[in-house]
């Protein structure tokens, strides 16, 4: 019954506060007590008992009770620092100040007349006796005492001393470096464990973070040249606890273990208080490093317009290899325990804080460095990568986690520029978790493949902008991939295959683009990795007909005219894997390559909008490679083609690196020794088997997103100048001298299983027979404007839709983004 009567308490309070027409005094602690030293309402409660409509009612009809309470508020915080918050009273008081004011600061924000109130002096009559007329700004003052509250002994941290009301420490003066919350970087000792300090702080980082969420209420064009000034005095030198709070949401995320000891549904028989304190540190972490103010500076004296940013600054001098292992393990640990698999259904717990990790990862790879060579360096960043694989092949239908899906292309591009990521990936690759993929024997590269193919013929229409930046990271990492499995060979001639029809080509100014990209993908492995990818060899001489077809590419007006005239809804034929016929389409086939609507989000969600994504030239720049500088592993360099050893073709010195004919996936690969004999001695002829065949249709044409208007018409000229560019001369070179001797082979052996193929192609050689080895260029992403407002906007979608317990911004006007409600139908 108590705690019903301290909620009607509470709730008769929040009446008077809104229906009173006079202001009520300041100084009327009997009322004012009632809305934080009476009840024990929780966080859920307050925001239950003071719905938003009413705090926009006070805000418009009596705004001086709105300035009151967030004064009274703000003084119970700092003199609950004066006096150490020492009593449960007090903690108990604070506790219900930072809920209030959780509550009440989101409906002021979307005022822009209140945005200011914070940072200006007290308004009249607010001012105490005794107090100075110049006072610190309030948010000053809440920011301070947050923060001394975070390092308050007995309440958010164990005491070093000895405990007690009467031993209190003085915060105002307390060494918080003593009391950081985790082991880790910069902290060897581990303290002791409360899990109501873990309670109190989340309810403090909340506020915080409710305090930085100014943001949200500015329109996309004014988040940019005007620095939040919350987060701008936490991350400043003004701030004496900037160091180790920096450090203890650091460490509380890389420490964090959800398996912990590994009991079965033990996170179904206990609460885990980490969970939320590290689910909040984190975003705390991600919103106070997205406010980069290095580069600010006055226009007259060239001296920093606003103070640096310290926790950017201190993130970007972590340099021990030690603390690199720490955060990368807890990266790792973290990002792949949704996939972790178990005997006993729902028996371990899963995170679902893996947006917020990955926008976590790009920003330290961002700030330092000396980190992301450290992830490069080992194998560890298979385990980065293999999790941000699972999460875009999983969200590829769903138009609610297209923010996933870009961030996790924004990381792989990072890591895609540079040599170690494209070696890494041949190591080989063992299924551990649950993907719709084709089961394949072969290596991280495949896998990368295999997923991306998956994503470029089976997801929505919205994920148009990252072709691109998928095809772009293949052709980063292609010149270091040794051997590709058939599947992954298959995937690329079947991507080819589609973008290289002719209307779907003229159907845009850009769609070429993504032909150039896969002709260098397959330039990059012939000329340096031409040993080992016999699989990708003979997919090549199978799929001719498309080079062929390409390099006849009708150039005169007429013949384009009549391409875009027969733009029909079909698919390019493919077999069906159950079938041995090589020429029958299959109308029925599923429809792919973007142009399947996306699936809509769970009626009663809610989802949130977000920029577009710049060009990929806005987001890369060429680089040439040097593959032997930056590494002195034992992983192989790029060898040329051309300066590869000479081997007689029928020489049986190599066995192939393991790739075997019989290991190659029969949903892929035909190898019906029937059907071959069927085909008499011409194996060739047989069309690459797939479990779908992509679809061409109107709705894969970004005509329709705005990239390729009505207007678009492809010219001769146009076709012309972009035709001639084309590098189809290695691959022709190649037809030209194999496809006979593999025809020759076949009819002398009268062949009728496709290994022997692939043995003949292991033992050849191009030696002398190629031009001149190109050099490798890569991409390497560059930072731009769009794609730090694009992360901006994306950070902050995903907490408004995490932060649902309370649901802190839910009913409030947001401008960063739109946020839709999915209704029933």
């Amino acid at each position: 019954m108590g705690n019903q009567d301290s909620k009607l308490n509470f709730r008769k309070a929040v009446i008077q506060l809104t229906s009173k027409t006079q202001p009520i005094d300041s100084s009327d602690d009997s009322f004012w007590d009632q809305l934080w030293s009476e009840h024990t309402a929780s966080v859920q409660d307050v925001f239950t008992l003071l719905p938003a409509s009413e705090i926009r009612m006070v805000r418009e009809e009596s705004p001086q009770n709105l300035a009151t309470l967030c004064y009274k508020a703000v003084e119970k915080l700092v003199r609950a620092v004066d006096n150490s918050c020492r009593t449960q009273h007090d903690q108990q008081t604070v506790l219900n100040c930072c809920r209030l004011l959780t509550r009440v600061l989101p409906c002021m924000f979307e005022d822009l007349d209140w945005r200011g109130f914070f940072w200006s002096s007290l308004p009249a009559g607010q001012v105490q006796e005794g107090e100075e007329a110049e006072s610190t700004p309030l948010a000053v003052s809440l920011i301070n005492a947050v923060c001394d509250l975070l390092f308050c002994p007995d309440f958010t941290v164990a005491a070093n001393k000895k405990a007690g009301p009467d031993k209190a420490e003085d915060l105002q003066a307390i060494d918080s470096c003593e009391y950081i919350w985790e082991s880790g970087v910069g902290c060897a000792s581990s303290p002791p464990h409360h899990p109501q300090y873990d309670t109190n702080r989340t309810e403090l980082l909340k506020l915080l973070l409710t305090c930085f969420s100014e943001t949200v209420y500015q329109p996309p064009s004014e988040t940019s040249p005007s620095p939040n000034r919350w987060i701008q005095h936490l991350t400043s030198a003004d701030n004496r606890h900037a160091l180790p709070l920096f450090t203890s949401l650091l460490n509380s995320v890389c420490a964090y273990d959800p398996v912990g000891m590994g009991v079965p549904y033990n996170h179904l028989l206990f609460s885990d208080s980490m969970e939320p304190l590290v689910d909040v540190a984190l975003q705390i972490l991600i919103v106070t490093l997205d406010h980069d103010t290095s580069g600010v500076l006055r226009e007259s004296d060239e001296q920093p317009l606003v103070p640096d940013n310290l926790f950017i600054n201190y993130l970007s001098r972590i340099h021990r290899d030690e603390d690199f292992q720490f955060v990368l393990r807890g990266f790792c640990r973290l990002l792949n325990n949704p996939l972790m698999q178990t005997y006993l259904p729902n028996s371990t717990k899963k995170v679902q804080f893996h947006q917020e990790l990955l926008v976590f990862f790009w920003k330290m790879c961002d700030y330092n460095k000396k980190f992301l060579y450290y992830v490069l360096k080992g194998d560890d960043v298979l385990h980065i990568l293999v999790p941000i694989l699972f999460h875009l092949n999983d969200s590829r239908a769903d138009q609610s986690r297209v923010g996933l899906m870009h961030i996790g292309v924004f990381i792989l591009l990072l890591l895609s520029g540079y040599r170690n990521f494209g070696v890494r990936l041949n190591k080989p690759y063992t299924a551990t978790i649950p993907m719709d993929i084709p089961v394949f024997t072969g290596t991280h590269g495949d896998l990368l493949i295999t997923v991306f193919h998956k994503i470029i013929s089976t997801g929505h229409q919205r994920l148009q902008p990252l072709f691109d930046c998928l095809l772009t990271i293949l052709v980063n990492v292609s010149p270091y991939l040794k051997t590709l499995s058939m599947v992954a060979s298959t995937k690329l001639l079947h991507l080819l295959e589609a973008f290289s029809t002719p209307w779907f080509i003229f159907s845009s100014s850009t769609k070429h683009q993504l032909v150039f990209f896969l002709l260098e993908i397959f330039n990059n492995i012939i000329q340096y990795q031409f040993d080992g990818n016999s699989n990708l060899v003979y997919t090549i001489i199978r799929k001719r007909q498309v080079f062929h077809s390409l390099a006849s590419l009708p150039t005169d007006g007429g013949s384009i005219n009549k391409t875009l005239s027969k733009k029909p809804r079909r698919h390019i034929p493919s077999v069906s894997p159950n079938t041995d016929s090589s020429e029958t389409p299959e109308p029925e086939a599923p429809s792919m390559e973007g142009s399947r609507p996306a699936q809509p989000a769970e009626p009663g969600t809610l989802k949130v909008s977000l920029p577009e994504t710049p060009g990929i030239e806005n987001m890369t720049e060429r680089e040439s490679a040097h593959p032997a500088s930056h590494s002195n592993e034992s992983a192989p360099t790029p060898t040329p083609a051309n300066e590869s050893p000479l081997l007689e073709q029928c020489a049986n010195t190599r066995q192939g690196d393991g790739m075997e004919g019989p290991s190659i996936d029969n949903s892929s690969v035909s190898s019906n020794s029937s059907q071959a004999e069927a085909d008499g001695s011409r194996p060739l002829r047989r069309a690459v088997n797939q479990r779908q065949s992509i679809r061409l249709t109107d709705a894969a044409v970004p005509g329709e997103n705005g990239e390729g208007s009505p207007q678009w018409v492809p010219t001769a000229e146009w076709v012309r100048s972009w035709k001639s560019k084309l590098p189809l001369q290695n691959i022709m070179r190649l037809l030209q001298i194999l496809v006979p001797q593999v025809e020759k082979i076949c009819i002398d052996k009268d062949l009728t299983d496709e290994s022997e193929i692939l043995k003949f192609l292991q033992h050849g050689t191009l030696v002398g027979l190629l031009p001149v080895p190109h050099p490798i260029l890569i991409r390497k992403y560059q930072t731009n404007a769009g794609t730090i407002a694009w992360l901006r906007t994306y950070m902050w979608g995903v907490i408004y839709l995490r932060n649902v317990d309370p649901p802190i911004w839910y009913d409030t006007d947001v401008k960063l983004f739109e946020v839709q409600h999915v209704q029933h139908e």
